[in-house]
């Protein structure tokens, strides 16, 4: 029996339209990131979508670093308890639309040898505050400028999460830094 070539064809067309059709893809960032302040010093994610890279991980964090014209992103974590051994990784950061400066594209090497590369949007951001996302949405995080935010703004960001499409109830909310801690 001699496959219908053109009917297979069709079939495995139609099938790759409605897996693309479901996958889910982050909306468009809602406004401009001004990159001076917003790519320069300490935040603090206060939720993720959980992976095999963070397990383990609390009390994380990222900086922004500056030296002359580059910029390099930082993450941190501490092992298992908010006191715990830090683990880093790093790369350079290079903004994909100068002017918005809400996607980025991070070199990360973990073990300072394994190439992982990562683009990032920043949906949305507001005062001391951010929601950011790869493309795709398969990974989420919101940081803060405070290492220990009230729940009433936890509420509110988890809150601006949904609203953008993502399924709040994947996301792990990490033991934060000890108080007084930075």
């Amino acid at each position: 029996m001699t496959p219908n070539l053109p009917a297979l064809t069709t079939a495995l067309a139609l099938a790759g339209s409605a897996l693309a059709a479901e996958a889910p893809k982050a909306p468009e960032p809602a406004h401009p990131v001004e990159a001076a302040s917003f790519f320069d010093g300490r935040w603090y994610e206060i939720g993720r979508t959980p992976m095999k890279l963070t397990d383990g991980c609390v009390a994380g964090y990222t900086d922004y670093l500056r030296q002359a014209d580059k910029l390099t992103q930082r993450d941190a974590c501490r092992d298992k308890t908010p006191t715990g051994k830090e683990k880093v990784i790093g790369g350079p950061l290079t903004i994909l639309n100068p002017g918005q400066n809400t996607k980025v594209h991070v070199s990360y090497r973990l073990f300072g040898a394994i190439p992982i590369a990562r683009e990032y949007w920043m949906l949305d951001h507001g005062d001391g505050w951010f929601i950011q996302a790869t493309p795709a949405m398969d990974m989420i995080n919101i940081y803060t400028r405070d290492p220990r935010p009230s729940p009433d703004l936890v509420d509110k960001l988890k809150a601006r999460t949904q609203a953008l499409g993502y399924d709040v109830g994947k996301l792990e909310f990490p033991d934060l830094l000890p108080p007084g801690a930075r």
